[in-house]
């Protein structure tokens, strides 16, 4: 058992305790709590900006060009933009959801299962959490799956640099996969969502740093001048790939899109960081199209030079795919800075899986002390840690799960595609929505309603064909892998 540690508080937190303690209980308690008897929420639009971002800009982006070179010079940029004003849409619409009825007074929906089940009811909040969860643990061994595929991407960047291009540079996976899950297991032991600002900082700037260094050195190889095959439609059939090849890359790039949009799914646990005052509905608004400009303005950049610079032979992750060799140590930065930022990725999807486990934990079992007692633990230049045995335990098994499924299927491009059409119609449009039109008591068969319901019917069919797609590339790459080999 792990002793308790005296806590040391500092000269202005005593001053602070002695001023609380000079005002009456009512004032006392508005200025530590907010409204529904949590502490107070600090979060700014700066802060929810910033976590979007991690959340947004991750392992899609790699992906990006190889997307477009499926789908060609018009195609690709139009389902960019698509996707990107359609994500724009419905998170204005969950932003509104945030409290109910009132959208400025009403109660908080401090997560989006719970925003489901106070507005839709418990049938839904139950679909609702298979498609939300199965989408988080998805990301979380999908961002596992990138971390280590950029960890072997640097030992063989020096491999090649070292032996030359044509070296058997040829690297395991899985030890890789190892060490970031070991990492993960330290960081996942930071308690909550309101303590992950500084790290998803630090994981916004990584993104913006890789994305910069694919942007520059897709640029050095255009200006280059040498000539790559691009086309208005993509991959040519006859000479690229076969007619059937054609449509399932297509569907599989779709979901690709869709996967690099998605982040709807941790919305709710974003908006209810940030304080009150200005309306949390405002202030995420602002953060949204924020977060969503930037990574659109990102990704049209990363999907479209990266085509011009790979042409019809794009990677499938333009920075670990080798169609950059040199300068190597660029290409090495450009993947510590992916890895640095899936921490923090895997973070931002695990924490709402955590916190579900964990109070549904508490309520069952108050009286147990394993699961409901915490420690205080000094860690040096830091200061008291907040330690729970049974949140050491869950949240370790859970890294070692999302490893371990991770091992089992290592295809980048198809799990991301399957990922994305997985989550995206029910998250990102379904939900929210219907919860608006419930939410704001739209008239049945006004124009806002039958345009609200052909969205979901158009997104819908995304859905299908981008699964279709993924699903098919997972049973191509079956066909010739061999597991834990």
């Amino acid at each position: 058992m792990i002793p308790n540690v005296p806590v040391k508080i500092s000269v202005s937190e005593q001053t602070e305790t002695l001023h609380m303690e000079s005002l009456p209980n009512h004032a006392q308690n508005s200025l530590k709590f907010d409204d529904d008897g949590r502490l107070k929420r600090k979060g700014t639009w700066i802060t929810a900006s910033a976590h979007i971002v991690t959340a947004v800009i991750g392992s899609g982006v790699l992906s990006l060009a190889w997307a477009v070179a499926q789908l060609g010079w018009i195609a690709g940029p139009v389902i960019l933009t698509l996707f990107s004003l359609i994500t724009l849409y419905t998170c204005f619409l969950l932003c509104d959801c945030y409290r109910y009825p009132d959208s400025v007074h009403g109660t908080r929906n401090i997560t989006y299962m719970n925003m489901v089940k106070t507005i839709l009811g418990g049938r839904q909040y139950h679909l609702c959490g298979v498609a939300q969860f199965a989408n988080l643990v998805g990301s979380c061994i999908g961002y596992t799956i990138t971390a280590s595929i950029s960890m072997v991407a640097i030992r063989r960047s020096n491999c090649f640099h070292k032996y030359g291009h044509e070296a058997k540079c040829q690297v395991s996976n899985y030890a890789y996969m190892s060490i970031f899950g070991a990492v993960e297991i330290l960081i996942s032991q930071i308690p909550d969502f309101h303590n992950l600002s500084g790290l998803s900082f630090v994981a916004a700037v990584m993104s913006f740093g890789y994305s910069a260094i694919g942007i520059g050195l897709s640029i050095v190889k255009i200006a280059g001048g040498s000539h790559v095959e691009t086309s208005i439609t993509g991959l040519v059939v006859g000479e690229d790939v076969t007619g059937t090849q054609k449509i399932w890359s297509s569907f599989q790039a779709i979901g690709n899109i869709a996967f690099a949009y998605c982040f709807s799914q941790v919305m709710v646990e974003i908006q209810d960081t940030l304080k009150s005052v200005p309306s949390e509905r405002g202030a995420m608004k602002k953060a949204t199209v924020t977060g969503i400009s930037i990574t659109t303005f990102f990704y049209l950049l990363c999907g479209l030079l990266g085509y011009e610079a790979f042409g019809n032979k794009a990677p499938g992750n333009f920075l670990t795919g080798f169609g950059f060799y040199e300068p190597y140590w660029l290409v090495d930065i450009g993947n510590v800075f992916i890895v640095v930022h899936l921490v923090g990725a895997y973070q931002v999807f695990s924490q709402p899986v955590f916190t579900l486990v964990e109070s549904w934990s508490a309520g069952r079992w108050p009286e147990s002390k394993i699961i409901t007692k915490e420690y205080g633990v000094g860690i040096p230049l830091v200061g008291t840690f907040r330690l729970n045995v049974f949140r050491v335990i869950w949240r370790t098994v859970f890294v070692i799960f999302t490893v371990v499924i991770a091992m089992i299927l290592p295809f980048f491009n198809s799990i991301v595609g399957l990922l994305g059409a997985i989550a995206f119609w029910p998250l990102a449009v379904y939900f929210p929505t219907h919860m608006y039109l419930v939410q704001a008591e739209v008239p049945k068969f006004s124009m806002v309603w039958n345009g609200i319901k052909l969205l979901n019917v158009f997104c819908f069919i995304v859905s299908l064909v981008a699964a279709a797609g993924s699903i098919q590339g997972i049973i191509t790459d079956l066909k010739t892998y061999k597991p834990f080999q």
